[in-house]
């Protein structure tokens, strides 16, 4: 046996006996039923059908509609996958059993990106996760901490609407825009400033956008979300991480240490400047808070690298988004002109157009926001919720799930589900008026009810829906106010096709812009 087929041979045997193992730990009790699922080999369970069936996402939800079903089970190796689409369900999940179900399942892509599990993200349910959350919601995005830092919000909001101003110059008022770089520009920037302090890594792009650094960085933080919502064969056999067998774990590296290349030279200056040179008068943005707090011994409450892995999740969580959000809602708009009329209505009533938008007008723009709670519903920037984990054995819908058993809610099924929505493949904002406006603050983006997901819920929910919501709904405002929007020249539609991997726009969204404020409204760009 030549020496290539020995380590084949080896290779199969040791993974037969683990999976086979790990099997035998796994099996339900006699008097419990897992939910529905298709039939699987045995030890490996689904894992062929899902390696076949790519993407895995569209797979999973053909299966559920070929069993009728709002909840199944799929068997990747060892590892029970059980999928929701019901509201009722979910909301069971996330709140009934949301203590239970609160664990996160590991991979090699989010053990890379969290620097071992050390951000709130994907570290497991525990003492470190509270204290880690606890910070978050108490100290970063505190309606104290969220004030101090409106000033950089306004500041990329004035520099957004100067940047598609400058454009159209260039094409004598009226030009053709990336709408997806435009809004990964505020985005971007918005969150540099907020987290570090400055709209750029070290010198400014001449004409206001990103510069090449910025876009490195920004490819870096897609291609690491990409990989952490794949269903890579190396989720569910732990000990084949690190072999790089389906080719991801090369991008995933990539993409962290692009990302921590652009990151770490900040948080190191910063930390010497903080601990070893006395500081600042005060702080300045999330970056300092995370340095200056301390535990009850009066030392440095985060090390190195639980600041670096926190400052990744932030630079994940405050992009994907908005982004996504804010570029369906406008590429549904010019297909639906009177949706589109509508909405710049209400901000010439509401705002007028002697000024600008500003983050105060937010509670009156409804309609503005029930588009966009519409694009959420219809729209999510990724298929699933991230995984919650079972600690112990529990049941759901009636049904077992055993102690580790992983929970993906479908933002896709929720949000298309017809048992919820009427007409659910149809963009209709008014949907979303009936019963939310008689509040004091009209229309809100979160569902409480779990009929779709914004930024998520629970107590694994995103801390930062706050201002998630304000950046979102400041920036599609910001645009539509600022601007004209028409297709390109020889387009009658917007083709409305998700990309595979995630549920963007397949293609950039390319619009053509003019210029429906005085001049002197758009400010010089301030980097």
């Amino acid at each position: 046996m030549n020496p290539s087929s020995f380590i084949l041979v080896l290779f199969s045997i040791t993974l037969a006996v683990a999976l086979a193992r790990r099997f035998l730990r796994s099996k339900k009790p006699k008097d419990q039923q897992l939910p529905p699922g298709p039939l699987g080999w045995p030890i490996i369970g689904n894992m062929v059908q899902m390696i076949m069936n790519r993407p895995a996402h569209l797979w999973i939800h053909r299966v559920m509609e070929e069993l009728q079903t709002e909840i199944a089970c799929f068997r990747f190796a060892s590892f029970h996958v059980i999928t929701i689409t019901s509201s009722k369900i979910a909301r069971e999940m996330l709140r009934e059993k949301d203590e239970v179900l609160a664990d996160r399942s590991e991979s090699y892509a989010s053990h890379l990106i969290s620097h071992g599990y050390k951000n709130i993200s994907f570290s497991s349910y525990g003492e470190n996760w509270k204290l880690m959350k606890k910070v978050t919601t108490t100290k970063l995005m505190s309606q104290t901490t969220l004030s101090k830092t409106l000033g950089y919000r306004n500041l990329e909001a004035d520099n957004i609407v100067t940047y598609v101003y400058n454009l159209c110059k260039l094409g004598s008022g009226r030009n053709l825009i990336n709408v997806r770089d435009t809004i990964l520009t505020y985005c971007h920037a918005t969150m540099m400033r907020m987290m570090f302090g400055q709209r750029h890594f070290d010198e400014a792009a001449e004409d206001g956008g990103l510069g090449p650094k910025e876009k490195e960085h920004m490819d870096a933080i897609y291609l690491a979300l990409d990989c952490f919502f794949s269903f890579n064969l190396t989720n569910y056999i732990p000990f084949l991480r690190g072999w790089n067998v389906d080719k991801e774990e090369a991008e995933v590296r990539e993409a962290v240490h692009i990302i921590n290349k652009c990151n770490d030279p900040i948080i190191e200056e910063r930390i010497h400047l903080w601990r070893k040179k006395g500081g600042k008068d005060m702080e300045e943005d999330w970056l300092d808070i995370l340095i200056t707090l301390k535990d009850d011994q009066g030392m440095p409450l985060f090390t190195f690298d639980e600041i670096r892995a926190q400052c990744k999740e932030i630079n994940i969580a405050t992009i994907d988004n908005t982004m996504n959000n804010v570029e369906w809602t406008l590429a549904e708009m010019l297909n639906h002109p009177e949706i589109f009329e509508k909405a710049t209505n209400e901000l010439d009533m509401i705002v007028g157009k002697d000024r600008l938008v500003q983050e105060s007008d937010i509670p009156k723009l409804n309609y503005i926001k029930a588009c966009s709670r519409e694009s959420f519903r219809l729209h999510p920037a990724n298929v699933f919720m991230p995984h919650h984990v079972a600690r112990e054995d529990t049941t759901l819908a009636g049904y077992f799930v055993p102690k580790g058993g992983q929970i993906l809610v479908s933002r896709l099924g929720l949000g298309r589900n017809p048992k919820i929505w009427d007409e659910p493949n149809t963009f209709k904002p008014e949907r979303h008026l009936d019963g939310h406006v008689e509040n004091s603050l009209g229309v809100n983006l979160m569902e409480q009810d779990m009929r779709f997901v914004t930024f998520g819920t629970g107590r694994r929910s995103c801390p930062g829906t706050k201002v998630g919501a304000s950046m979102t709904i400041m920036l599609l405002a910001r645009l539509l106010q600022g601007f004209e929007w028409s297709l390109p020249h020889g387009k009658s539609h917007v083709e409305l096709i998700s990309a595979e991997s995630n549920l963007f726009m397949a293609k950039s969204l390319l619009a053509c812009a003019k210029p429906r404020l005085a001049p002197s409204l758009y400010p010089k760009i301030q980097t």
